[in-house]
């Protein structure tokens, strides 16, 4: 049986099941792995950090905020949000107050700290001005910063074809056709992202590095969902070169002895990537490091037609973060047509695993999928000779919170 030496007492209660949802698939909306009834709970009062960030990110979070405003009221909860500056809009805040620019001031840090969950946003800033200050290493100073101060270990990201916009799936539907809906656990605070990274003359060094209780921590978490789905993990490497992923192997060969009901099976990041264009719909839940966990979540993220349809959680040992998969889109930034989906469904993740809100969750899940089947859409969810059809990010969001139904 697997060991729980090395992680966290939080991160132990969250694992041994004491959390109504550990994993969060116990709603019967879009996020959906299995049906649960959940009893109602007791009145809560929450403070959320909100990180809007850059670009789409204010614009996308106004509707975010809203939506999960209305579900508190509905379910008689309170939830306080408060706003502090990340990524380029905090190295602007700053230089303009005289204090060192940062992409992630103190203040920001403190604010977290002090809160019950983190709504994040989008940092960055359009690519030809990358060289600027303000945008140079903006998303690696915020967002690496976040994840490494508040040991945000675990990253969920459920990649989802939704069967009525199965049309916008980049994939042939012969492919598609037995269903897509996959989510992949990656590590996401060691590896070659966080390793020494040096020049030596005409020579570089990248280092990769892990231990057990690193791997450990994702593993359990693989295991934990695939119970709950449909009993399956599949742990991508490269073990056939790396010592880094035989030792991945090894703790996810223990960590198995523990779930006899789950299959596992172990596939090479360069074929992960193959099948997961080739045979989506092989996979159930992904366990894998922090570069290859970028590199196939990215890669998966395309199949729901649109970034901004999914979500996606960040958990650390007390304190967890909830951000869309897009990026801060600067080109579209202002113009009122960005998709708010994916950071509405990161407020619902929220509720679920910082708050164990799953009838809220599941509330707000519900609401979006019927908006989404109603065709009422952003661009980014019409072929193109109906994108005079669009609907606004804020209407999306008002059609959101017309569908929230109360208990």
């Amino acid at each position: 049986f697997f060991s729980l030496v090395g992680i966290s007492r939080d991160l132990q209660i969250q694992i041994l099941g004491v959390l109504v949802d550990p994993l969060g698939f116990a709603s019967s909306g879009s996020m959906s792995g299995y049906d649960k009834a959940s009893a109602p709970m007791a009145p809560v009062s929450k403070s959320i950090a909100v990180l809007a960030g850059d670009g789409i990110g204010p614009e996308v979070m106004a509707e975010a905020v809203k939506v999960a405003k209305k579900t508190g009221e509905l379910y008689g909860h309170k939830f306080a949000f408060t706003e502090y500056k990340v990524g380029g809009a905090a190295w602007a805040a700053t230089e303009a107050s005289g204090e060192t620019p940062s992409h992630l001031p103190a203040s920001t840090l403190q604010g977290c700290e002090k809160s019950d969950a983190i709504l994040f946003g989008s940092v960055g800033g359009p690519v030809d001005q990358q060289h600027e200050p303000r945008w140079k290493d903006c998303e690696k100073n915020a967002l690496l910063g976040l994840r490494k101060r508040f040991n945000l270990a675990v990253n969920l990201r459920p990649s989802k074809v939704y069967p009525f916009l199965s049309h916008l799936c980049p994939l042939k539907p012969s492919i598609i056709g037995n269903g897509v809906d996959m989510l992949i656990i990656r590590e996401l605070v060691g590896g070659i992202y966080f390793g020494e990274h040096r020049r030596e003359g005409d020579k570089a060094f990248d280092v990769m590095e892990y231990d057990v209780p690193g791997i450990k921590k994702p593993m359990i978490f693989a295991f934990e969902a695939a119970k709950l789905r449909r009993k399956k993990v599949t742990v991508v490497d490269k073990a056939n070169v790396l010592e880094c992923s035989r030792l991945w192997r090894e703790v996810a060969r223990d960590v198995a002895k523990g779930y006899p009901e789950v299959e596992l099976d172990f596939m090479y990041i360069d074929n992960a990537c193959m099948q997961v264009i080739q045979k989506p719909g092989f996979f159930d839940v992904v366990a894998t490091s922090n570069m290859f966990g970028d590199i196939l979540s990215d890669a998966a993220s395309v199949l729901p037609g649109s970034l901004g349809l999914m979500p996606s959680a960040s958990l650390g040992d007390g304190l967890h973060m909830y951000e869309p998969s897009g990026g801060s889109a600067p080109d579209i930034a202002g113009k009122g047509v960005a998709n708010p989906i994916a950071q509405i469904l990161s407020g619902a993740m929220m509720l679920r695993y910082s708050f164990k809100l799953e009838r809220e969750a599941s509330a707000i899940e519900a609401a979006v999928d019927a908006v989404l089947k109603s065709g009422k859409l952003t661009g980014d969810l019409l072929e193109e000779d109906k994108r005079g059809n669009a609907v606004s990010t804020s209407a999306i969001g008002d059609a959101v919170l017309a569908n929230l139904k109360g208990p």
